[in-house]
């Protein structure tokens, strides 16, 4: 007697498999359906020529979250509702759309117009915080130019200034904080490429002494400026390691003067970090300065 089991059993996975193709079949149309009738409902509206339908329903996608289509909609009507009651939500709300959308640098600008244009609007104070913090979201990495770092942190002190009392003064201070410290990162970086440069061409040439003078000038200028960083030893660290290189590949006229230097700034990093981890570098650099010197 011959066993049909295999043959049943493989004809109903067929069927399933076919039954699941034409489900996913019709969920796919039934989707690309509702995408092209929303797409169609959208066109519509932007070619409407009623401003307060097309408003209305520029709200609407804010509110549930279609901050593309909102803001699309909204820069076609900040011009036509100027002067009206509704002008300053609908600049506050491109500004926001563009915000939520990612685009930080429309969004800063759109925020930095609306407090120009409305400096005692209905949303001025929200205005005002986030023309800082569209540029903060926008700033990059430290190693990169830090223009749109320096723009937030401009931008977000302004707040502070005319929003002393504000809510969000905390955070704004804390997001402040943060992108100074983008900039002691950026000098940081900068100093150490220096020094790194230095080391790079060899003895005793003017490119290898001039990066270490490029080192201790861009390290010295930062502890000048941020004399709290939390990283003033890696700088006092690299004006010490560049002063003693210096020595070491300098000239002959030259030598004494830079490792007196070099000693003397040896001494001054002991003084201020007694407990450093790079205390032995020190004394290390200070026994082969005194023996060069004849101290």
């Amino acid at each position: 007697m011959r066993n049909f089991a295999p043959r049943i059993e493989n004809s109903l996975l067929m069927r399933r498999k076919i039954l699941s193709f034409f489900v996913c079949l019709l969920s796919f149309s039934c989707l690309a359906l509702i995408l092209t009738s929303c797409a169609g409902e959208f066109n519509k509206v932007l070619k409407s020529p009623d401003l307060d339908y097309r408003y209305e329903y520029a709200k609407q996608s804010f509110a549930e979250g279609k901050y593309n289509r909102a803001a699309t909609l909204l820069m076609d009507l900040i011009t036509p509702k100027k002067g009206t009651d509704e002008a300053q939500e609908a600049l506050y709300m491109l500004g926001m759309s563009e915000y939520m959308s990612r685009d930080y640098e429309s969004a800063s600008a759109t925020f930095k117009k609306y407090y120009q244009t409305y400096p005692k609007g209905q949303y001025a104070e929200q205005a005002s915080y986030y023309v800082g913090q569209a540029l903060y979201e926008g700033a990059p990495e430290p190693r990169l130019d830090q223009t749109p770092t320096i723009g937030a942190i401009n931008a977000y002190q302004q707040f502070l200034d005319f929003f002393p009392e504000s809510d969000l003064r905390p955070k704004a201070q804390d997001r402040l904080f943060e992108l100074q410290d983008k900039l002691v990162q950026k000098e940081l970086l900068s100093a150490q490429l220096y020094y790194n440069l230095g080391g790079y061409f060899g003895n005793i040439n003017s490119s290898n002494e001039s990066n270490y003078i490029s080192s201790i000038i861009t390290a010295q200028n930062a502890l000048k400026l941020y004399p709290y960083s939390k990283w003033r030893e890696d700088f006092s660290l690299i004006v010490m390691k560049s002063k003693f290189e210096l020595a070491e590949n300098s000239s002959e006229d030259k030598r004494i003067e830079r490792y007196r230097d070099a000693e003397d700034e040896c001494y001054g990093f002991l003084n201020e970090f007694p407990d450093s981890k790079n205390c032995a570098m020190a004394n290390k650099f200070i026994a082969r300065c005194k023996k060069i010197i004849g101290d």
